[in-house]
């Protein structure tokens, strides 16, 4: 996997440094053969400045583009073909969502339905009921207490009056 990686880095590298020094020196300006191949001018250029024909050059974009294109053409592909994995997966979470969300609805409505009104049958809620009534019985006593506590001494106070 990554000799394939350092290859297809390596190829790139390659075609964009090719690109470069064609757009950095423009191609030679057309001229006729009249001389020929073997001739001492063309010997002493550079290696790098080697003449390229206009129909050359031509063909080396053509080239590129193509490449491009297939590229774009390869990534579009594989767009088309996940394109409908990846809506299919949204779709699937969507109405995943939308089952927990009736699911949650219908626990609570069943869950309010199934159980039963609250009544005093627990021992928590008797001793609850109880402990009021007691104070309630408590106070009431009090109350009782202290009226009849005041008509006693109500009536003693009458009858020493007398």
């Amino acid at each position: 996997m990554r000799s394939q990686r350092d290859q297809d880095s390596r190829a790139f590298y390659d075609l964009s440094a090719l690109v470069l020094s064609l757009l950095r020196s423009p191609p030679m300006p057309i001229s006729l053969p009249d001389h020929f191949p073997d001739s001492p001018m063309m010997r002493t250029r550079s290696p790098s400045m080697a003449h390229i024909s206009p129909s050359g050059f031509a063909s080396l974009l053509l080239g590129i583009s193509v490449a491009l294109m297939l590229c774009g053409s390869v990534t579009f592909f594989i767009g088309f073909l996940l394109l409908p994995w990846v809506l299919a997966l949204i779709v699937v979470l969507y109405v995943a969502g939308i089952v927990s969300a009736i699911s949650m609805a219908g626990r609570s409505i069943l869950s309010y339905v199934l159980t039963p009104p609250p009544s005093f049958s627990s021992r928590k809620d008797i001793s609850d009921v109880e402990v009021l009534s007691r104070a309630n019985e408590k106070l009431l006593d009090e109350k009782r207490n202290r009226e009849a506590a005041a008509c006693v001494a109500d009536s003693f106070h009458r009858r020493r009056e007398r």
